[in-house]
């Protein structure tokens, strides 16, 4: 995309438009105030832009974050958010250095989208409280602070913030299918805000005051001492902001042409942000998918237009700090209320459910995780789900088929060779994996063989061995040897050799002398052994079928 400096700065025009009152509801959200949303939007938007890895990604606060952020705050105030944004920052940094931002790729799209689902859940319900006009309830679970919100608004009903909130998220949703070039968000907060002014609408809480510009940098918020119980929530963080990068920056590729993000390097500028903005009084900051799709369809071709969304957003802080002071926090709840409803892409969601039914358990499962419990056990529990039911797919397709000697093909065994292999001898070629997921059910199936001597196992299918495979094939050959029955092996590849070792079943098979490199080579040593133990006469050994 050719640069265009112009078109930038109109693009971060309009980004900071559509931001600023998403950075000054995410801040609210969050517990630590308006100001710390926009202190967030300035520095790590700024920060973010200059060292990240996509050209288009614009960063910020965001609704992913604050929903991980409201039980931080609980439980360990204002001081323990700013820490854990700046231990977040040193392990985005790590894993940056550490190369991490190409695994963040295989994550499964189910778990992507029940993850959105329930964001979007949170970030609704968070709203009720502000869109009630009611104090905000103790707790951090929101499902219970959503029903003690609802509940304190039936005792004193404050209807002025409630349509407040429903005509700026009617606005914004109506205004979006009507003219989706216009920023209905900041259209209908400025018509809240002047309306409230206007009728003395004391019911309608506003923002309250706000510093007319950023504070200097300090780290006072710092207490040493409790780094250690901040370490997991700081690791929920980090991983949220990965996570929520990356996924944005994949985004924005897919919506232009001859862009490319560099994973690490978004992590390195994350990290960068996340450091920063603490300093400040700014919450940890991540990617928005919404902000960075608005940059790109705007016509943004360059950083520049990200880093003057941040110019813009800070001209604000300092020169209009006292304008946005009275914006009513129903209005904000409004905003945030249509943003979680734009969030839910139900085209995606359908179709997802209808893929397969593993899809549809994993989407369900991580979108209810996220509302009951938290955003980062949600994915852990989307991707265990999500690993297990693969496992179980891919086990599937592990065989063991018997193979039949034929004697009416050329080169195969004569009739009454073929009957005296049917009657002592079984080959059986497995393929696929042989490993934890499926390798007992191998080795129940191996265990029921009977009315035979020798069995003889071709190997060279097998696509994958790990220790557990290793082992069930040990077990099984040592349970058919105590029952009389010599196993034979063939076409046992390099790369199965040292599971092998590791448990001691490629001693067991070469200590019998029932190794071999191919299935002819078995066949014959299968009828030596016949002939040794006085179960087949003596004839020539012919050429035996490969396959």
């Amino acid at each position: 995309m050719a640069r265009n400096p112009r078109r930038d700065l109109l693009a971060g025009l309009t980004v900071a438009i559509v931001a600023l009152p998403l950075a000054l509801g995410f801040g609210v959200s969050s517990g630590l105030g308006a100001a710390a949303g926009l202190a967030t939007a300035v520095v790590a938007g700024a920060l973010a832009a200059l060292f990240g890895g996509s050209n288009l990604q614009v960063s910020g606060p965001t609704g992913a974050m604050t929903v991980v952020l409201v039980p931080i705050v609980a439980q360990y105030g204002p001081g323990g958010v700013l820490t854990v944004g700046l231990m977040a920052g040193v392990l985005l940094i790590a894993l940056a250095l550490l190369k991490a931002g190409r695994y963040m790729r295989y994550i499964p799209a189910p778990v992507v989208e029940g993850f959105t689902l329930g964001i979007a859940c949170v970030i609704g319900l968070q709203q009720i409280p502000n869109a009630l006009g009611v104090a905000k309830p103790e707790g951090d679970k929101v499902l219970v602070v959503t029903w003690r919100a609802i509940e304190e608004f039936v005792k004193a009903p404050n209807w002025t913030a409630v349509i407040l909130a429903l005509a700026v998220a009617a606005m914004m949703l109506l205004g979006a299918r009507w003219r989706p070039t216009i920023p209905f968000s900041i259209v209908a907060v400025i018509a809240a805000t002047l309306a409230s002014q206007l009728f003395h609408l004391d019911a309608a809480k506003p923002i309250g005051d706000l510093p007319s510009g950023l504070p200097a940098p300090s780290l006072a918020f710092l207490d040493l001492s409790a780094l250690g119980s901040l370490l997991a929530p700081a690791v929920a963080v980090a991983a949220l902001a990965a996570l929520e990068s990356l996924l944005s920056a994949t985004v924005a590729d897919g919506m232009t042409v001859g862009q490319q993000h560099d994973p690490d390097k978004e992590l390195f500028g994350q990290g960068i942000a996340n450091l920063a903005a603490p300093l400040f009084g700014g919450v940890p900051a991540t990617a928005a998918i919404a902000r960075t799709a608005v940059n790109i369809r705007t016509g943004a071709g360059s950083r520049l237009a990200a880093l003057s969304h941040a110019a813009v957003l800070a001209v604000i802080v300092f020169a209009a700090a006292p304008l946005v002071s009275k914006i009513p926090l129903a209005a904000l709840a409004g905003v945030l209320l249509a943003t979680a409803i734009r969030m839910v892409e139900v085209g995606a969601l359908r179709a997802m459910a209808r893929a397969t039914r593993s899809d549809a358990i994993v989407l369900v499962l991580t979108a209810v995780a996220t509302l009951a419990l938290d955003l980062v056990y949600a994915v852990i529990i989307g991707l265990v789900v999500a690993g297990a039911l693969a496992l179980r797919a891919v086990a599937n397709q592990a065989r063991m088929d018997q193979v039949d000697f034929r004697p009416d093909l050329p080169g195969e065994h004569s009739d009454e060779e073929h009957a005296l292999l049917a009657e002592h001898i079984v080959a059986y070629r497995i393929d696929g994996p042989l490993f934890f997921a499926g390798a007992h059910r191998f080795l129940l199936e191996l265990s029921e063989v009977a009315d035979v001597r020798v069995v003889i196992l071709r190997m060279s299918r097998i696509s994958t061995m790990d220790a557990t495979g290793a082992l069930v094939l040990k077990d099984a050959v040592e349970k058919l040897n105590r029952r009389g029955i010599a196993v034979m092996t063939s076409g046992i590849r390099p790369g199965q050799r040292q599971a092998l070792q590791s448990v001691g079943a490629l001693d067991l098979l070469q200590r019998e002398g029932r190794e071999y490199a191919t299935t002819p080579e078995a066949i014959a040593g299968a009828r030596a052994h016949l002939h040794q133990a006085g179960l087949l006469p003596a004839a020539p050994v012919t050429e035996e079928a490969s396959r």
